[in-house]
């Protein structure tokens, strides 16, 4: 049964030390009772303590992991309902239907197709997740077939295989590699299936149509029968059924502590005919809450698309993606190369180069630390004023770079024009464009 703050408090050394993060012991008691902490947090708390407060602090939603190895899956342990509260934690992952109806050559090549798919976004590679083998054929022995071509092709990512007979599915699972996500257990057949997952050491799917008492009670009968990884499918009938019942499972786990629907949950798109409502259902699998997504088809325009939302959704809010200041190089730089100037807002930084680069014109890209904020953002918070970006240029050795002492500013600051000059004695300040995409142009005058 879960603790109260005041009896986790108890148990804590009451140092009010504030390495956790909190200011006091009773502060961190209170965000770990609310699920909103997590224990290892505190360097302090006995041995004795954490066995005291293993439940209390267990996640409310399990971490469940899919696959092995470097693109293995990891989903749930997420404490917030809304991301703006902290953040979340684990994206889901996307996975594209096969069907063992398809001939294995064409099916080892989809599975590769999605395997290699690799997208690059603000300096960040973005990939799918893996592929979903359905055994639409009832056999087991093409079932079986289905899933070594697919592992073929997909190589180490994680699969998720779907068939109602256990026996088809074990005879996919010895097929498949480690740690396949194995769809699914209900009433009917929850023991069977808890049987094959134990045998083959895979996270079960917990199935019930449109019933969270229903989908409650196998979740239940799985982990009586010693199955702990599982996750939840409760096959709404549309996009506002889904919404309603991950939203309520998702309530029911961190603001109930309702255990038995403390999972991590899988969505499909299936049952909608228009590719395009499709990808407009995955969208809101991402926000609203699924961890285990399956799309219908492989589309390179749809993958990208929902990727950068993934990526949007799962940045903490707290902390920009950023990349590092410094001064970098765009082409072969020499002495007479223009010096611009811009943020370490990785956005901006990738948008900025890859002008520049465009451009064809060698140039010195000088990032100033704004704290990952954007150049409006940076300049109207005081991160972006004359004196960092001075201190930049001598931080990080322009002048020793540059034969000459000229720097551009972006267009949207050029009011620091004045400032950085009495900066930077010497130094003349030039403005550039405002905005990234007319930076070929500028420098097409820069000579």
């Amino acid at each position: 049964m879960a603790l109260s703050g005041l009896a986790i408090y108890k148990l804590l050394p009451k140092t009010n030390c504030k390495e956790c993060g909190y200011p006091t012991c009773l502060a961190f008691a209170m965000k770990l009772a609310a699920k909103q902490a997590e224990l290892a947090d505190c360097p302090h708390v006995s041995e004795e303590a954490k066995q005291a407060l293993a439940e209390s602090s267990a996640p409310p939603i399990r971490l469940v992991k899919i696959g092995e190895g470097d693109r293995a899956l990891e989903v749930g342990n997420e404490t917030v309902m809304f991301r703006h509260e902290k953040t979340f934690v684990h994206p889901p992952g996307l996975f594209v239907r096969l069907k063992d109806s398809t001939s294995l050559e064409e099916l080892e090549q989809r599975a590769r197709q999605v395997a290699s798919y690799s997208v690059e976004r603000v300096g960040l590679d973005l990939s799918l997740t893996g592929v979903a083998v359905e055994a639409t054929s009832a056999d087991a022995g093409r079932f079986a077939a289905a899933v070594e071509a697919a592992h073929r092709g997909a190589g180490g990512t994680p699969m998720v295989l779907i068939a109602r007979d256990a026996e088809v599915l074990r005879a996919g699972a010895e097929r498949a590699g480690s740690r396949p996500l194995l769809w699914g257990a209900d009433q009917g057949n929850w023991q069977e299936v808890a049987a094959v997952a134990k045998a083959v050491g895979a996270p079960v799917v917990a199935v019930a149509e449109g019933d969270l008492s229903a989908l409650a009670e196998v979740t239940r009968s799985l982990k009586e029968a010693g199955v702990e990884d599982i996750v939840l499918d409760p096959r709404p009938s549309g996009p506002r059924e889904a919404l309603r019942l991950f939203t309520g499972i998702r309530r029911l786990a961190l603001r109930q502590n309702f255990r038995d629907l403390g999972y991590p949950i899988l969505a499909t798109v299936e049952g909608e005919p228009d590719p395009n409502l499709q990808a407009i259902l995955a969208a809101q699998h991402i926000a609203k809450y699924g961890s285990v997504i399956i799309l219908e088809e492989f589309d390179p325009a749809v993958a990208y698309i929902l990727l950068t939302l993934r990526l949007n959704m799962y940045t903490d809010p707290q902390k920009p993606i950023q990349v590092s200041p410094g001064l970098y190089e765009i082409g072969t730089p020499q002495a007479e190369s223009p010096l611009l100037v811009t943020t370490n807002f990785s956005l901006t930084y990738f948008s900025v180069s890859g002008e520049v680069e465009a451009s064809g014109e060698p140039a010195w890209l000088l990032v100033a630390d704004a704290e990952g904020l954007s150049v409006l953002t940076a300049w109207a918070a005081g991160k972006f004023d004359a004196e960092t970006i001075a201190k930049a240029v001598k931080q990080f050795g322009a002048e020793s770079k540059t034969a000459h002492r000229k720097i551009i500013l972006p267009g949207f600051v050029a009011s620091l024009s004045g400032e950085l000059e009495d900066e930077l004695p010497g130094w003349d300040v030039l403005v550039g464009p405002r905005e990234a995409v007319d930076i070929p142009a500028y420098l097409r005058n820069w000579h």
